[in-house]
């Protein structure tokens, strides 16, 4: 398709100026945002009680406006999904996006017609638009993109609205052209059984020229495991031989690298991560051959940074762009054009640059290890286990970890469970690279073990295959982006676990 090649590269010459300028003056583009949003909001139920008219700068705003999680929001919303509408954003919501979470409390984040036009579906346009500019000989124009999704239900307490994984929600709303290059049909996309959506989408797709491939990793990895033993083939480019693209977000991607670069074995193939959630489209990687991710600034969303040393505080400090350093860790907050306010998403983020302003995902504000003083987050735990399967020629379908508590006469330690795809040889030896790898990386860590003063060294058991996807299945959660935590601060998941392998 050299004519829609040669369109879409004129049409993204004036955006990635934008992004360009977006980079070069963030402090302006966010002041955008947040004059644009407020102006927008100001005679909704909400703007009306904290006075949005009247606020005219972000001293203002934080003034006026409280930080709040889901659970403030609740009532807005419950309204909302039973059809009331100039609540929270002047327009008729009739998405929400049903939250991934874990507990058995669902969480229905309302999607507006300008949050999928203006966040999600630009930042969908933007990746592409970046990629292309790294890689001048793609023919992801020249075939389809493979979108692996959640499950899409309806609304039961209003007929007229809508719901499901954020990637249902998106699927069903894309714009024309944007089916032209996608696969597989909106109805399999939508299935709710995740084992027949697999068998699916492998009927749909077998035949297809696969240029891209978006999902989380977990889950894709499992689908391309599955089309690699039904065919049989050795290796994806059998079937697919023009893949060169794979994008992820969700979680972590370093523990899966090792699988699918023997599943895809191609010096072409290229892995793009986003950090797209239920709330927005917030970041991209824009430079295939760093890790961390470019904060969007004009998708319509107005950011705030609270570093999590004022996290716990009555009265935290609260950062905006222009203020913010390197290498911190900052829980994000968020005002949306969806309507949630000064909200705490609950990830953790660090700023790896500045003017650009990139990012990488740390963490979450509840999922991290403080047991014992130790502060342990995602991003340590993830990269420690990379490094421990790389060295020891090992690989993982998942993992969680959970503290062994102290008692009279023991010192702590983690427990790991870990579900290994290829165990490794010696089990000591990648516990040693793995606690070694954690102290190196943690100095919090590398304090309370060091001559086991605090901390006993990790121990690891070893899951039967499929344990986590069991957990899953038990709760509903197959498919999209669940997943189990990966780190607690109390055992309850991890025992649930041990139980189900008895």
């Amino acid at each position: 398709m050299p004519i829609v090649k040669h369109v879409f590269n004129l049409i993204n010459l004036k955006r990635l100026s934008q992004i360009e300028l977006m980079q070069k003056y963030p402090i302006a583009f966010q002041e955008e945002t947040f004059l644009g949003l407020i102006n927008s909001a100001k005679n909704t139920t909400f703007g009306k009680k904290y006075h949005f008219d009247t606020i005219k700068s972000f001293h203002d705003f934080q003034e006026f406006v409280p930080i709040s999680d889901y659970d403030q929001f609740s009532t807005y919303i419950e309204r909302t999904l039973r059809g009331e509408e100039n609540l929270l954003w002047p327009e008729s919501v009739k998405w929400f996006a049903k939250s991934s979470g874990t507990t058995a409390k669902s969480k229905f984040i309302p999607v507006s017609n300008s949050a999928l036009k203006d966040c999600h579906f630009r930042g969908g346009k933007d990746i592409f638009a970046l990629y292309a500019a790294q890689v001048s000989d793609t023919k992801i124009f020249e075939g389809k993109s493979l979108s692996i999704g959640g499950s899409h239900q309806i609304n039961e307490i209003n007929n007229e609205s809508f719901y499901g994984d954020l990637s249902a929600v998106l699927i069903q709303n894309m714009p024309f052209w944007a089916e032209l290059f996608r696969t597989p049909t909106l109805e399999t996309a939508l299935m709710d059984n995740w084992s027949d959506k697999i068998e699916k989408i492998i009927q749909e797709t077998y035949n297809e020229n696969i240029i891209s491939i978006a999902g989380v990793p977990s889950w894709t990895l499992v689908l391309l495991q599955k089309l690699i033993e039904t065919k049989p083939v050795e290796s994806i480019l059998e079937i697919w031989p023009n893949l060169e693209l794979f994008i992820h977000g969700g979680i972590n991607f370093e523990p899966y690298r090792k699988q699918f670069n023997h599943i895809i074995p191609s010096n072409s193939m290229h892995y793009l991560e986003t950090y797209n959630a239920s709330e927005g489209f917030f970041a991209i990687q824009n430079d295939l051959s760093q890790s961390d991710l470019l904060l969007m600034l004009d998708y319509g969303i107005f950011y705030e940074f609270i570093p999590m040393s004022e996290l716990n505080k009555e009265t935290p400090k609260v950062l905006t762009i222009g203020e913010v350093e390197k290498n911190t860790n900052y829980a994000l907050v968020i005002s949306t054009n969806s309507g949630l306010w000064r909200y705490l998403i609950g990830d953790t983020i660090q700023f790896t640059s500045l003017y650009p302003h990139k990012i990488k995902i740390t963490g979450r504000t509840k999922y991290y290890l403080n047991a014992f003083g130790e502060e342990l987050m995602i991003h340590n735990t993830d990269k420690a286990i990379a490094i421990a399967c790389e060295k020891t020629n090992a690989t993982i379908s998942d993992y969680t970890v959970a503290p062994v508590f102290m008692t009279e006469t023991t010192k702590g330690r983690h427990q790991w469970l870990i579900e290994f795809s290829t165990v490794p040889k010696n089990l000591d030896v990648f516990v040693d690279i793995l606690d070694n790898t954690l102290q190196h990386l943690n100095s919090d860590y590398e304090a309370k073990r060091k001559n086991d003063a605090t901390l006993l060294k990790p121990i690891i058991t070893i899951a039967p295959p499929t344990l986590f996807h069991q957990w899953l299945r038990k709760y509903n959660k197959l498919g999209g982006q669940h997943k189990i935590p990966r780190l607690s601060n109390e055992r309850t998941i991890l025992e649930e676990l041990l139980s189900m392998m008895r």
